[in-house]
């Protein structure tokens, strides 16, 4: 469906018993006819990406974490090698030193089972990253503390506290990660959620209640004062303010009579509608829409996450260190050298810092952009908008209110303005049609004291008329002025045709059959769009606004704004289209858009922006959700996802680069001058490590974030 920003369209907003009807534009209904219908996969997994999280839910990881850090406590505290460390005895009784390898053998198979399966899928499909490494790591801790355990060969590897501490710290790094992700299936699910179960199909007796399974075109229902439509269809009996918001993202109802198309999901207000079904199931307007959202989104790059890139260079590092390091010492002669040694490598190579580096500064970064009304739902929404290019608003309820605002005046030379205003307020009195607030809330600005109307009329598709101190005074649009065969006055048609070449909308003020007046109504520029625009354009960033509304009136709001490039008259299903020119052009792509309509162009772009005063499907579409309507927030987002990337490679260059350091430590590159780093020092190494990436992401909270305060 088209977003309908006409003011004109004199449309209630509610049930009003006295509401005007001014003559408006109806919304384009969308043609599904050629459309195929797609498979959808419906696991509700979450999905990391790269896949190493397929199969594993958030809840699923905090488990495990939780239980895990329990087990692990005993296993450190009775570890000789950590009571060396901090220089205390381990407390000796019959079986003590079974704890640690009990209680580390189940945290292997228990918490360390979602990395070794992750690993061996990484193993397949030739592609290592973090799983790979953590379950090489916990694996060689594993056989290697088992083998000193039960004195064989005589090593000293035993790694029981480290292999527990490391699967840890490795489940909480992807129990944060998995809490930023966002499911791909919540826009498809809020879709559905808007269709009743049930629909009344009129009878020769009656009605019956049925599922909407059961609906087939040319059935007639019944849709009651609040119901939702079970299925596209046309209007056979009735009228009624038809509330279409879940579709076009406007808070407006729009009037629907005989004759007139509606759409599934949408809601009818304040009568009773008897519709003939035109479209079920696949071949609705919403299904069409669901299917674009999953086209979309499928469609959408889901890059590797830097930390799994790390990992993979990484992996092939330790792997290969770790032929190096046993060769060399075999050769040396050392076989029991070569084991400690090349043991050491493995393990150390899989730092707990690369574990977090990742997903701390995605957590400290999801909490700051919340403080700041931004709502981040995909890490990789986060990620990408520091490349983009263009944001592309959606013009209505975006960068404009989505309401009309009064904003020129005329009237004869026997008339002022604040006069003309006071007889039109006075004739909307009654009516609680946006356009009749827009007038009054004018006249209220004036101190013009107001006037007493009696005999309010609606006349539907005109206007409305009233009388006020004996005269008949009616306030319409073009049609109006047709029906009664009325010319507008030379002084008030300079005036109109100025204000409809910009695309302004306008009413005229028709006293005892004479026009007296007219007076413009647009949709109102937020003030915080300039700033947001300037803003955007002074970072390098293009800005484009799309909008179902004439050439006219669009090009009217870019010139105030700025904006660079406008895309008018697009109807609601080619949306995404647009989205996909810009990228064809080589441009990466935010979209910032409020309605069910803009939701497959919020999946296809490479950020999705939704405004939280719009719909559960927009919001569910995006991978970031700003909480209010303010267009600055954009610039929040731009800002964060910078600042955010720099502290990830921060992160990772230091924990990359302590493996870089320690691995060739550890592989005993100086022990020609007496120096091998030994497994404790490793150790060490390994939890500082993990501290200074813990801080480094802690100074992500002095970002300030404020969209007041954007230049």
């Amino acid at each position: 469906m088209e977003k309908n920003s006409n003011p004109t369209a004199h449309q209630s907003t509610g049930t009003a018993p006295k509401e005007g009807n001014h003559p408006g534009t109806s919304p384009t209904m969308m043609d599904h006819s050629s459309m195929k219908h797609t498979g959808m996969d419906h696991d509700d997994h979450a999905v990391h990406s790269g896949g190493q999280h397929a199969g594993h839910s958030t809840a699923m990881f905090k488990n495990r974490f939780w239980l895990t850090l329990i087990l692990s406590i005993p296993v450190v505290f009775f570890s000789p090698m950590f009571g060396h460390l901090l220089g205390y005895t381990v407390p000796a009784f019959p079986g003590s030193a079974w704890i640690p390898p009990l209680l580390g053998t189940v945290i292997f198979f228990y918490g360390g089972q979602p990395f070794l399966k992750g690993g061996w899928q990484e193993i397949k499909s030739r592609q290592p990253a973090m799983m790979l490494l953590i379950s090489m790591a916990i694996t060689v801790a594993f056989i290697a503390s088992w083998v000193t355990s039960l004195g064989i060969g005589g090593f000293d590897l035993d790694f029981w506290w480290e292999l527990a501490l490391l699967v840890a710290i490795m489940l909480l790094g992807h129990w944060i990660e998995m809490r930023a992700l966002g499911s791909a299936r919540g826009a498809l699910d809020a879709l559905a959620a808007l269709l009743p179960d049930e629909a009344e199909r009129v009878t020769d007796g009656g009605t019956e209640t049925i599922s909407i399974a059961e609906l087939n075109p040319g059935d007639i229902v019944l849709v009651r004062p609040g119901a939702r439509l079970p299925a596209d269809g046309e209007i056979t009996d009735g009228s009624a303010e038809v509330d279409e918001s879940m579709i076009t993202g406007e808070s407006k109802t729009i009037s629907r009579t005989v004759g007139d198309p509606v759409v599934a999901g949408t809601v009818a207000t304040d009568n009773s509608l008897r519709v003939k079904v035109t479209a079920v199931g696949d071949d609705t307007a919403l299904a069409g829409i669901q299917r674009l959202v999953a086209q979309a989104q499928s469609s959408t790059s889901r890059a590797q996450a830097l930390a799994d890139r790390a990992a993979a260079f990484l992996f092939y590092f330790a792997a290969g260190s770790g032929v190096i390091t046993f060769i060399v010492w075999s050769l040396l002669g050392s076989i029991p050298d070569a084991v400690t040694r090349t043991v050491t490598v493995l393990v150390i190579a899989c730092p707990h810092a690369l574990g977090l580096a990742i997903p701390l500064v995605i957590a400290i970064s999801t909490e700051r952009a919340a403080k700041a009304g931004v709502l981040i739902k995909d890490r990789m929404a986060l990620e990408r908008m520091r490349t983009i290019d263009v944001v592309l608003f959606d013009k209505t309820g975006t960068l404009t209110k989505g309401e009309p605002a009064l904003t020129d005046v005329a009237a004869l030379e026997e008339l002022t303005t604040d006069e003309l205003l006071a007889l039109a307020a006075a004739v909307e009195s009654d009516s609680e049609h946006p356009v009749a607030r827009a007038i009054i809330a004018a006249a209220n600005k004036t101190g013009t004291p107001a006037m007493a109307a009696t005999g309010f009329q609606s006349m539907t598709g005109r206007g409305v008329q009233a009388t006020i101190d004996g005269s008949t005074v009616a306030v319409g649009g073009p049609a109006l002025l047709k029906e009664l065969a009325l010319a507008e006055p030379e002084r008030i048609k300079t005036a109109t045709t100025r204000w409809m070449d910009r695309g302004a909308s306008i009413l005229h003020v028709i006293k005892d059959g004479a026009v007296i007046g007219a007076v413009a109504l647009e949709d109102e520029v937020r003030e915080e769009s300039r700033q947001a625009v300037h803003a955007l354009q002074s970072r390098g960033i293009k800005v484009a606004m799309i909008t179902g509304d004439a050439q006219q009136v669009a090009a009217t709001v870019a010139a105030e704004l700025g904006i660079d490039e406008v895309f008018a008259e697009v109807l609601p299903q080619d949306k995404d289209q647009k989205v996909t020119e810009l990228q064809s052009r080589g441009m990466k792509v935010a979209m910032v858009g409020d309605g069910v309509n803009d939701a497959p162009a919020l999946a296809r772009a490479e950020v999705g922006i939704a405004i939280g005063a719009g719909t559960d499907v927009a919001m569910e579409s995006a991978g970031v959700i700003l909480a209010g309507n303010d267009p600055r927030a954009v610039l929040s987002a731009v800002d964060l996802s910078k600042a955010s990337y720099r502290k990830m490679w921060q992160n990772l260059i230091w924990a990359t680069g302590y493996n870089i350091i320690s691995v060739p430590l550890a592989a005993g590159v100086l022990a020609g001058v007496g120096f091998v780093l030994s497994p404790a020092a490793g150790a060490v190494l390994m939890s500082l490590s993990t501290i200074v990436v813990a801080l480094n992401a802690q100074l992500l909270r002095r970002l300030k974030l404020d969209p007041a305060e954007v230049s």
